[in-house]
């Protein structure tokens, strides 16, 4: 699968075109408003284009959800049929509109839900996977760590997750499978954890690692 779908025009909807184009993928972003994405667009060269949320979703052999948590189910609704079927790399948390409290950030979700779970919900026939989702942008392609570090996966569908896994491997990251979609209720706050040092002593350089 070499179409890469990104919705989401921020930077962590960049950093991941970015590598996907790097890694020889054609890639397609999506936004409410496609202009905002012209810069973009014309300095990443010809395997690159923008697109709407359902130009995007409708290109991707492969979609990456990249938008703000508190815009997630908005954005995969926008996707229209477009996501039936396809492989959906979650990368979103459902941080709330709030400042952190002693560098701990807020969650609109409870210990006993998700945001992914309720996003597979509203799209019951996407395939999502988590992922990207328990570490810093700068960190999502390639990083250079003292040891490869691993990426927490989850996701209803076998197939999807063996995509992903190719992905992460390709961007440099060892993945680990943590089972059905309600595994994101555990992975999804490890962004809380991971942010932490960085919120407390500008430490931001950093990712988890398991270790059998």
């Amino acid at each position: 699968m070499k179409k890469v779908g990104i919705l989401g025009s921020g930077q962590v909807g960049q950093i991941l075109a970015d590598g996907f184009l790097k890694h020889g993928y054609e890639v397609m972003r999506g936004s409410r408003d496609p202009s905002k994405l012209a810069t973009w667009k014309a300095g990443a060269g010809p395997k690159a284009s923008a697109g709407s949320f359902a130009e995007t979703a409708r290109f991707g052999e492969v979609v990456v959800l990249a938008v703000k948590g508190t815009a997630a189910e908005e954005a995969v609704g926008l996707c229209g049929d477009g996501l039936n079927g396809k492989v959906v790399l979650d990368a979103t948390n459902p941080i709330a509109d709030a400042p952190p409290v002693n560098g701990v950030i807020v969650y609109f979700t409870g210990p006993n839900d998700s945001l992914m779970e309720r996003l597979q919900k509203k799209v019951p026939a996407a395939k999502l996977v988590k992922a990207f989702s328990s570490v810093g942008n700068a960190l999502f392609v390639n990083p250079k760590l003292p040891a490869r570090p691993t990426m927490f996966i989850c996701g209803n569908d076998a197939g999807a997750k063996d995509a992903a896994r190719g992905i992460l491997e390709q961007f440099g990251w060892d993945s680990e499978d943590c089972g059905g979609v309600e595994a994101a209720r555990a992975i999804e706050p490890l962004c809380m954890l991971w942010c932490i040092p960085g919120f407390l002593r500008n430490d931001w350089v950093h990712a988890f690692k398991l270790l059998k």
